[in-house]
């Protein structure tokens, strides 16, 4: 296998898993779990593969103090739009709603645009037009039904904590915090969100079989571990635009489950609606300047020649 083809391999596998979340975490809601339960026990659980990580690259656990509070603050916002994802899928199918997230990298065009002042181009404005006819489609059916409001803010403000936190680990102390250890302690900082909305553990939800244990510990491997490590081996081969327009395969792969195992519908109106929006969002990382932006959530490293040992 060539360098290309292994990268390529790599970027849609770190995307296909990012895109599992509906895959373990529909079932806990069907055995009776909350949002807050399953994820308290996919921050806990992917904390100590992280930590691992660190270790066997040689890295250290250690942070400035004027890192502290960007990190808490950080790692709040991440939970928060973990939490209003995982709400979501209580409101409306759960490919759609990975689908309307993948709107994450149009907003952050906007947060540059308006708050920093960066250009916005002709391709990204008609970018967010296609987008937002794909929303369009996706709110009413052709049956007249139309989507929940409630799931539809809820997705929204997932996407806009992505995008704030994107645009904000860029321009603050932390853009210079390794990736990893930044990862660590995002979740770190963020598990206190869900152990306060748990009341300390008196309201979390406990499962009684086996499997499930088997999916709580699967949304800490494939959507947060394996997918981590394929996009940092992605972009050593093919570089980080490519590895991001393959992020495209995560609401794809959440559709694919929806569909042939929980039974979502998939009419040619929705369809049509999903591919513009995805569309939309490849055309604004692949002609716009927001790769970089998009590269610390994506977890992304920076191209090193292929034969040295990866550094963050």
């Amino acid at each position: 296998m060539n360098v290309k083809v292994k990268g390529y391999t790599l970027g849609a596998l770190a995307a296909a898993t990012y895109g599992m979340n509906p895959l373990f975490a529909l079932p806990l809601y069907k055995a009776g779990m909350n949002p807050d339960s399953v994820l308290f026990f996919r921050y806990l659980f992917a904390i100590p593969v992280l930590g691992i990580m660190i270790k066997v690259r040689g890295r250290n656990f250690k942070l400035q103090k004027k890192e502290i509070l960007p990190l808490i603050i950080m790692g709040l916002l991440v939970a928060l739009s973990s939490l209003t994802l995982f709400q979501s899928y209580n409101y409306m199918e759960a490919g759609i709603a990975s689908t309307l997230l993948f709107i994450y990298p149009i907003l952050v065009a906007l947060i540059m645009s308006f708050v920093f002042k960066e250009k916005l181009t002709m391709q990204t404005i008609l970018c967010i037009l296609l987008a937002l006819a794909g929303i369009g489609l996706l709110y009413k059916g052709g049956d007249g039904t139309t989507l929940s409001l409630t799931g539809i803010a809820l997705v929204i403000i997932s996407a806009l904590s992505y995008a704030i936190y994107i645009v904000s680990v860029n321009q603050s102390t932390l853009k210079n915090v390794a990736t990893l250890k930044l990862t660590f302690y995002i979740l770190l900082f963020g598990l206190t969100l869900f152990l306060v909305r748990i009341d300390f553990g008196k309201s979390l939800h406990i499962v009684n079989t086996w499997y499930l244990w088997g999916n709580l510990i699967a949304l800490a491997i494939f959507p947060t571990a394996i997918s981590f490590l394929c996009t940092t081996q992605a972009i050593q081969y093919i570089g980080s635009t490519p590895t991001a327009i393959l992020g495209a395969l995560e609401p794809l792969t959440a559709v694919f489950f929806g569909v042939t195992i929980f039974g979502e519908s998939l009419t040619p109106r929705l369809s049509c609606g999903i591919v513009m929006i995805i569309l939309a969002v490849t055309f604004i990382i692949a002609g716009g300047n927001i790769t970089s932006h998009l590269i610390r959530f994506r977890k992304l490293f920076p191209r090193l020649p292929i034969r040295k040992r990866a550094r963050q």
